[in-house]
């Protein structure tokens, strides 16, 4: 009788629900390495890549015993001098249960190139709510293909809350107050038709921008080298040479992109009479904003829900620091009363998101509905004013 080898092509994958409440966190984690493994499989085969799918749920109610709480250390090290950093795990399980969950699954396993493949199908969620409805019981009747274009709250992390959705709120408002301060002071927007030119970006305001940029980014990066990441997923090296190549290719698709889109939004405008600004709005903002929807819902699939939130207020933060800056400094840019209306918006939505976020810390469902009909709303309002 010869033996039984797993390929990994032949490998049939299932899901499974890994429910962590009121349970000792070592042993879930023990159960939730065997699933990942294909351990329990009577095909298990030790160096093949055979496990399965699994969703853990409930990760902040799972125990730790005895007093772990307090005496436990989940430890990270920066790199630099001084750089170790410690965390209880009281503190670690209310802020980021998901982290510590892996990090307990991560130690049941085996230290080889298998593993890495195996964490990449291990789905930790804090509630009982996960990203995966189709999947019933402790088993999934679908394969993870059919599992695309699901909506699922979206946890907001302090650092965004008390860095992120500040420094956008305080770069709107002071775009606004800068560029158009005669027309507040006086008051009197209701006089204007759209197309008036009330105020404009000057080049030092461009300029102040720019500066206020920079020193955010550098925050950004002595922020990170005091606080790496918690993250216990690897990540293959790649060649420097390869990394300049995709950049230079990156960089000069999207400025072929970018011109192609203005050049066919200019196109669209003067074929059906619209207006720049309206172009500008629709259009031009949907084509720029699909990297950043894609980047959400790429990272939404994966659980990396702050990932999701993160890069829509970076986004807004660089466009208005960055790419409002430079085009300023280079020329001078007209607003008219179209765009301070539009700015109105921007930044009362900007609030609106930002007490989302505040409330239980995530932004839910009904949330983001009230967020795309307001959406909807500014476009209709665009189109009729």
């Amino acid at each position: 009788m010869s033996t039984y080898m797993q390929k990994n092509e032949t490998v049939v994958r299932k899901w499974y629900v890994v429910d962590a409440a009121d349970k000792p966190m070592g042993r879930t984690a023990v159960a939730v390495a065997d699933l990942l493994r294909g351990k329990n499989d009577p095909t298990f085969t030790p160096h093949a890549d055979c496990g399965n799918f699994v969703i853990v749920i409930n990760a902040e109610k799972a125990v730790l015993t005895g007093k772990k709480l307090e005496q436990k250390f989940y430890r990270t090290h920066s790199g630099y001098v001084g750089g170790l950093k410690e965390t209880k795990y009281g503190k670690l399980m209310k802020e980021k249960p998901e982290l510590a969950m892996k990090v307990a699954v991560r130690g049941m396993m085996p230290r080889n190139i298998i593993t890495k493949d195996s964490l990449s199908r291990l789905k930790i969620f804090r509630g009982a709510e996960h990203l995966f409805p189709q999947v019933i019981g402790h088993m999934s009747v679908v394969s993870p293909q059919q599992l695309t274009g699901l909506i699922h709250p979206l946890p907001v992390g302090d650092s965004v809350l008390k860095r992120d959705f500040p420094v956008n709120l305080g770069v709107t408002f002071l775009l606004l107050i800068v560029s158009c301060y005669a027309l507040l002071l006086n008051g009197g927007l209701l006089d204007h038709a759209m197309s008036d030119n009330v105020g404009h970006v000057s080049r030092w305001l461009g300029i102040v921008l720019l500066v206020i940029f920079v020193a955010y980014i550098a925050y950004l990066i002595s922020d990170a080298k005091k606080h790496p990441a918690e993250s216990e997923e690897e990540y293959e090296d790649m060649p420097g040479w390869k990394c300049f190549l995709l950049i230079v290719i990156g960089i000069a698709l999207i400025v072929a992109g970018g011109k192609a889109v203005v050049y066919g939004a200019k196109s669209i405008a003067l074929a059906a009479g619209m207006t720049e600004t309206l172009v500008g709005l629709t259009i031009v903002a949907l084509g720029t904003s699909l990297p950043e929807l894609v980047t959400s819902i790429v990272a939404a699939r994966k659980g990396e829900t702050g990932m999701a939130v993160g890069n829509v207020v970076g986004s807004n933060i660089f466009n208005i620091l960055l790419i409002l800056g430079i085009s300023s400094a280079i020329h001078p840019i007209a607003v008219n009363a179209a765009s301070v209306w539009d700015m109105y918006i921007l930044a009362a939505i900007g609030i609106l998101t930002y007490v989302f976020g505040l409330s239980k810390k995530e932004i839910r469902r009904p949330e983001g509905a009230v967020m795309v009909l307001l959406y909807f709303a500014a476009m209709a309002f665009a189109i009729v004013r």
